[in-house]
């Protein structure tokens, strides 16, 4: 952003002002200097016209004053040299120095308050950059200068508009308000109100405020930018659209040559490519490499089918352009949809193969049923994005308490699981290699009939509503229903048996810890209370975390006067008098130029 161009708007104000000590706190009470007549051409009096005063005009020369190191030039003068006070009339022209030129139709200018206004085509132009605006003060006084009724700037690369333009000399600060708006060639911004500073080169941005890119848009109601790096931060209601990730945020950090964001409490990012988003307390945004590291709190969201599932971590990373995109969670990894949740270490995800790994003491519940293994997969069908199947692999083992007595388990074992989703509800579930079964049977009274325990190749268990409804032996069963008198406590679990029930997810809120319900946040200044932006600004010279000063980033009244032009009367009798009768017209009608 090249706002360090903006402040040539205002250079002429400086050169007036820069002979002056910088002001105290204590009104300066020194009698002004008196207004001096560099050239005065044609001197006459109009007392009923203009009581008091001196008119001058022209002749081969402008009028030429001085005061206090400002010069003044003009076609018609009339100077009130008691009260000290000069109206210029007509290709006005104020200078100091070669490199800045103001030019305007009128000027009125008071030496006892130091105060100049300048009004009609009023321009500014320093070096490659030009100030258009209806009216500029000059209050050097104040050591303020500032329009109040909309102005343009122009240089090189921008174009910027503003109702309300203020430059605060001593703080070496300039302040746009109202309808902010710049054009670059690269980006625009919108704001209410910005406040740049010479000397940092910093931007503070107040109020609804948009910076708008050919590859994002990034909003916020507070915010802070560095124009020698082009970075910043945005605070309160932010939003920053990323391509096909919307991140929003308490607080933002956007960095445009990187491409990189990072993005502070109550955070959302918004997938809209794969209908999916990431909600937590700190995320990271790799915008080249299309990803996303997110913390504290942190949830997956994505549709399936008509459910969602939500996939928690300690830290969640999403990577790669979305036909080749991988989902991880690291660390205490859970999830849950309505009828499938489960836990583990980690969990990845790949888009391109549909792929789902739990990996690490993996655990899943379907329905009332338990199921864990070494490893266990979830495939999707890449063109619906359903369910398609579950795979567990090495010391599969399904475990559901027997709904009746509510004492005993049904457990089912071998080497892998192979199960089949029907419209992402699980159906058909195979257990191959080394199976064995222990099974509570009933009648239709709920009278227990027996223990099924049996050994064979292969098991197919049919389910339905997520409950075992029918089981199929495969390939030499062996095996017996045992009365449960006849079958001792111990002989009714299968080895390896581990019931999980008390770590079960039953709804989404359950994925998460007692430390991530009771997380601290970081208390995020300005989010309620306005910030004092000449005190963060000068303790981001001194703080550790500034990297344009080489050292770690921690983290006005506009004008009350009518700003319409005074209709100055008189000044079009006095810029174009009508000649007596056989006496030609001194003056031509004069326009204004930008000499």
């Amino acid at each position: 952003m090249q706002h360090a161009k903006y402040i040539l708007f205002f250079l002429f104000a400086t050169a007036i002002c820069y002979a002056q000590d910088k002001a105290t706190v204590e009104k300066d009470t020194t009698p002004s200097k008196p207004i001096n007549i560099v050239h005065g051409a044609n001197f006459t009096k109009d007392e009923a016209k203009f009581p008091g005063a001196s008119i001058f005009s022209k002749d081969d020369r402008q009028v030429q004053f001085e005061h206090e190191g400002a010069d003044l030039w003009c076609d018609i003068a009339i100077y009130y040299q008691k009260e000290k006070r000069i109206r210029a009339l007509g290709n006005v022209r104020m200078q100091q120095g070669d490199s800045v030129k103001m030019t305007s139709g009128k000027i009125n200018y008071d030496g006892n308050t130091k105060l100049a206004k300048a009004f009609e085509s009023v321009l500014l132009v320093s070096n490659t950059t030009t100030l258009r605006t209806d009216t500029l003060y000059f209050d050097r006084e104040k050591q303020e200068s500032y329009y109040n009724n909309s102005g343009t700037i122009i240089d090189s690369a921008n174009t910027l508009t503003s109702r309300i333009g203020r430059y605060f000399m001593e703080l070496k600060k300039l302040q746009f308000l109202d309808s902010v708006h710049i054009d670059n060639p690269d980006y625009m911004v919108d704001s209410e109100r910005l406040d740049y500073y010479e000397t940092s080169n910093n931007a503070y941005m107040y109020g609804p405020s948009t910076i708008t890119g050919d590859t994002y848009k990034f909003y916020f109601e507070r915010g802070f930018y560095d124009t020698k790096i082009e970075s910043g931060y945005g605070i309160k209601n932010t939003r920053i659209d990323y391509n096909n990730r919307i991140v929003e945020g308490d607080s933002v950090y956007f960095d445009k040559a990187t491409e990189f964001a990072s993005a502070t409490n109550n955070i959302t990012v918004t997938d809209t490519v794969n209908n999916s988003l990431i909600r937590a307390h700190y995320a990271e945004v790799f915008k080249a490499k299309d990803s996303v590291f997110a913390t504290k709190r942190a949830v997956s969201i994505t549709l399936v089918e008509k459910d969602s599932m939500y996939v928690h971590g300690d830290t969640l990373m999403i990577t790669g352009k979305p036909e080749n995109r991988i989902s991880r969670a690291f660390r205490n990894a859970k999830f849950y949809k309505t009828d499938l949740s489960g836990k583990c270490d980690s969990i990845h995800t790949q888009e391109k193969t549909g792929i789902t790994q739990l990996i690490k003491s993996p655990v899943i519940w379907n329905g009332e049923n338990q199921m864990t293994g070494d490893s266990i997969h979830l495939l999707s069908n890449k063109k619906t994005e359903q369910l398609d199947s579950l795979k567990v692999l090495e010391n599969a083992f399904i475990i559901s308490l027997d709904s009746i007595s509510k004492t005993g388990y049904n457990q089912a074992k071998g080497i892998n699981l192979y199960g089949q989703f029907v419209d992402n509800e699980l159906k058909i579930i195979d257990l191959v290699q080394n199976t064995e079964v222990i099974y509570y049977m009933y009648n239709d009274d709920d009278d227990l009939l027996g223990i099924n325990k049996t050994t064979c190749s292969k098991i197919r268990i049919t389910m339905a509503n997520n409950d075992v409804e029918d089981l199929t032996f495969f390939t030499n069963p062996e095996g017996d229903i045992f009365p449960e008198t006849e079958l001792p406590p111990a002989s009714r679990q299968l080895k390896g048996f581990k019931w999980r029930g008390d770590e079960r997810i039953m709804t989404k809120d359950d994925i998460f810890d007692d430390d991530d319900n009771n997380l601290v946040l970081p208390v995020i200044r300005g989010i309620d209370n306005p910030i004092d932006i000449d005190a963060e600004e000068e303790e981001r010279t001194l703080n550790a975390g500034d990297p344009v000063n080489k050292i770690p980033i921690l983290k006005l009244t506009p004008p009350s006067e009518n700003s319409k032009s005074p209709s100055g009367q008189g000044d079009e009798k006095l810029l174009n008098p009508k000649p007596k009768p056989g006496e030609r017209p001194k003056l031509k009608k004069l326009t204004t130029t930008s000499s």
